[in-house]
This record gives C-alpha cells, sequence and structure tokens, in this order.
C-alpha cells in the first residue's frame, strides 16, 4: 500500500504542472489587457500603467511570466490579484461557502442516487425501474442553468418556500435548493451506474450462494450485492467531487452564492490571470486528491483488490 501511495503521489506531480500549465498559458492567451482594464472607461496614465505592469511582472515574456507563477506555487503562493490582494485569501474566503454547498449536493446524489438505483436494480423491468430510468432521463437532458430557472419559478416565485435567490450564503438552509441543482445530474448519473451494477450482480455465484446459505435478505443485499455493486459507483463519485467544486460556477452564479464559482466567474470577466490561475490550481489539487482517496476506496469495499 505505501508503495501505491508514493506512485500514485509522484504521478500527480506532471499531472499537476501539465494543468496549470496549460490553464496559465490559455488565460493569458485572452485577448485585452487586464492592468488597463482596471482605469475602466478612462485612458491609463502611461506613466502608472507602466509602472503597474513591471510591478505586477506583466512586462516581461510569457515564459518568464509562468516561471515566476509557478515558483510561487510551488511554495504556496497562488499569486496576487489586480486588487492586491493574495488569491489564497479570496479561496479561503469563497471555499468554505463551495464546500458547504458541494457536500450538500454530494450527500443528495449519494443518498437519494444510490436509494433509487438499489430498488430499481432490485425491480429490474418493473413500474419502479421504468420510472427511474425516465426520471433520470429527464435529469440529464434539462441543461443545470434551465433547471435552476425551472426550480426558481417553481419554489420560490409560485410556492415562495424560498427566495429566488441566497442572501446569506453562510446560510446552510439557504442552500438547499442550489444544492439540488448542482447534484442533479450527478443523481442521475449515481442512479443509472447503481441500476446497472445491482442488475448484473444479484445474478452472480456469490449472491446466490449467499442467499442458499440461508442469510437474511437485509443482509444479502447490503453485506454482499451492495457492497461489491458501489466499486463503479465510488469510481464516478471520486471524479465527480471535483468537478461539483469547480461545476458550482454555474449553480453559484444562478443563485447568487458567494463561493469559488462565483468568485472564479467574475475573475474570468475581469481577465484576472493570477486570481484565475490560482483557483484552477486549487481545483486541480482537489481532483487529485479525490482520485487517490477513490483507489484507496477500492481496497475496502473489495477485499481481493490488492496494491502491489
Amino acid at each position: 500500500m505505501g508503495r501505491f501511495v508514493a506512485r500514485r503521489l509522484l504521478q500527480m506531480i506532471p499531472v499537476f504542472l501539465g494543468t496549470t500549465a496549460l490553464i496559465f498559458f490559455m488565460v493569458h492567451a485572452l485577448p485585452g489587457d487586464p492592468v488597463a482594464a482596471m482605469w475602466g472607461d478612462k485612458a491609463p496614465d502611461p506613466v502608472q500603467l507602466a509602472a503597474l505592469r513591471h510591478q505586477m511582472g506583466f512586462d516581461k515574456p510569457l515564459i518568464g511570466q509562468y516561471t515566476d507563477y509557478m515558483g510561487k506555487l510551488l511554495t504556496g503562493d497562488f499569486g496576487t490579484a489586480l486588487d492586491g490582494r493574495p488569491v489564497i485569501d479570496k479561496i479561503t474566503e469563497a471555499l468554505p461557502v463551495t464546500v458547504r454547498l458541494a457536500l450538500f449536493a454530494f450527500a443528495i446524489e449519494i443518498v437519494l442516487g444510490v436509494a433509487i438505483g438499489l430498488f430499481a436494480g432490485l425491480r429490474r423491468g418493473r413500474a419502479f425501474d421504468k420510472g427511474a430510468l425516465v426520471f433520470t432521463l429527464l435529469l440529464i437532458s434539462i441543461p443545470v442553468p434551465v433547471l435552476g430557472f425551472i426550480f426558481q419559478t417553481i419554489f420560490a416565485t409560485n410556492l415562495k418556500w424560498v427566495t429566488p435567490t441566497v442572501q446569506d450564503s453562510n446560510d446552510i438552509t439557504q442552500l438547499v435548493l442550489p444544492a439540488v441543482v448542482l447534484g442533479s445530474l450527478s443523481l442521475a448519473y449515481v442512479a443509472r451506474l447503481t441500476r446497472t451494477s445491482i442488475a448484473e450482480n444479484i445474478k452472480a455465484d456469490y449472491v446466490r450462494t449467499a442467499v442458499a446459505k440461508g442469510l437474511p435478505r437485509r443482509k444479502v443485499i447490503g453485506t454482499h450485492l451492495l457492497r461489491n455493486s458501489m466499486i463503479p459507483v465510488i469510481t464516478f463519485l471520486g471524479t465527480d467531487l471535483g468537478a461539483l467544486m469547480g461545476g458550482a460556477i454555474v449553480t453559484e452564479g444562478i443563485f447568487n452564492v458567494k463561493g469559488v464559482g462565483n468568485a472564479l466567474f467574475h475573475a474570468i470577466n475581469l481577465k484576472e490571470g493570477a486570481t484565475v490561475s490560482g483557483f484552477v490550481a486549487f481545483l486541480v489539487l482537489v481532483y487529485l486528491a479525490a482520485g487517490l482517496i477513490v483507489d484507496l476506496l477500492y481496497a475496502v469495499l473489495d477485499p481481493r483488490i490488492r496494491y502491489a
């Protein structure tokens, strides 16, 4: 196990360097001068513009800017925004909100997705199974912005159960509707993966053996069937946790949630390269950590899996 973890950590290094380099050059290839944009519609003073560009390192060649950026990033410095604030301060300010939102959505998709998939798999071909397939297909087919608008219309405008937008991002009760919208697509995939895996494994020899031994149905399903069927679901959930953190940019924009996605959206509009690169670099680390945790969970779910 120790060798496997060490090897995976070493494999993360080129992935991290490659993705951050790609994002850095893509962001800096955007048209426009972010420093000049700080003056708005007014014409910038050439002396102040040159001084500010030198202070921020924008007068260096692009490869020199990237070298400076990576040197700071490897020491834990995610850069400085155009307003002078360290990017890490913006991340730590917005991160708790997005973490709460993502974990809320994550819990919804696990509980409802696995439950729907389990009952549909156990009742394959029956009314519940067909209804679940239609329901998940609808969730997959509706884009998140459209689903968010529908939920706002129904639950906020018509029923008045919630406000159309989040007034206090630190109030977890106001994150219920955004979390449902954020986790809806993943919920559909989890339900379908669970349903397919349950339907396949229920015919396996180890399930028939457990039934023949006279084990209670609850133990056969919970200990044997569900545990082995969760491996593909865990694979999806591991990558999806990072996707929820990054995909919250749309949901947070719809519901005005002051999280990472909202801050990243404004940074892109303002062409703040350092802010965008810093936030994306952090999200890459979340993806890599989630992938490692998923690989380690395989051995917990299936004792037959061993790491050399």
